[in-house]
């Protein structure tokens, strides 16, 4: 544990005490993150956090497959992340308590872009990878791919976010950072 610490405080990780996580060994963690108080992760396989990442309370990232959240991207509270889930439509039925064969599991990693921001209380399924730029409006439940920079509100695309203004406001935040240095 001294070595995470010495890594933390090196890097500015920030872990809230109420915090649980499973297979921390798993996970890479780049600089200036923050993961609040009641978030679980479960690290069955690598999990990679880039840069400047914010994990709100209550949010999860569950499964058995990877994860990415690149540079700047964040899960606003209660958010869930969901690299296995049991299909139920077709012949699987059950819960952990039943044998593996006998259950319809899908696992497929995510991957969250840069400058990516995850609205409150919002679900991503196996598989998605959600492009660079993109926001989520609370409470939705993304189920496929969304192309970089949109707005979203669930799977449907309802405008586009202003790419321009975001990446010259990243630049000032670069020149600010090489002032500093």
């Amino acid at each position: 544990m001294k070595k995470l610490d010495n890594l933390f405080n090196k890097n500015n990780i920030t872990i809230f005490p109420f915090t649980k996580i499973i297979g921390i060994e798993n996970i890479s963690f780049g600089k200036n993150i923050i993961i609040d108080d009641f978030v679980f992760i479960s690290a069955k396989k690598e999990i990679k956090l880039g840069s400047y990442i914010h994990i709100a309370c209550f949010s999860s990232i569950v499964g058995s497959e990877s994860v990415i959240m690149e540079d700047f991207s964040c899960l606003s509270h209660g958010c869930r992340i969901f690299t296995s889930s049991d299909d139920f439509v077709n012949w699987g039925f059950g819960n952990p308590t039943v044998p593996f064969k006998y259950r319809n599991v899908k696992s497929a990693p995510v991957k969250i872009g840069k400058f990516c921001a995850i609205g409150a209380n919002s679900v991503i399924l196996p598989g998605v990878s959600i492009g660079e730029g993109v926001t989520v409006g609370a409470n939705s439940v993304i189920t496929k791919d969304l192309e970089p920079w949109g707005v979203h509100i669930g799977n449907k695309r309802i405008r586009e976010r202003n790419k321009d203004a975001v990446l010259k406001n990243y630049s000032r935040l670069l020149k600010e950072f090489k002032e500093k240095c």
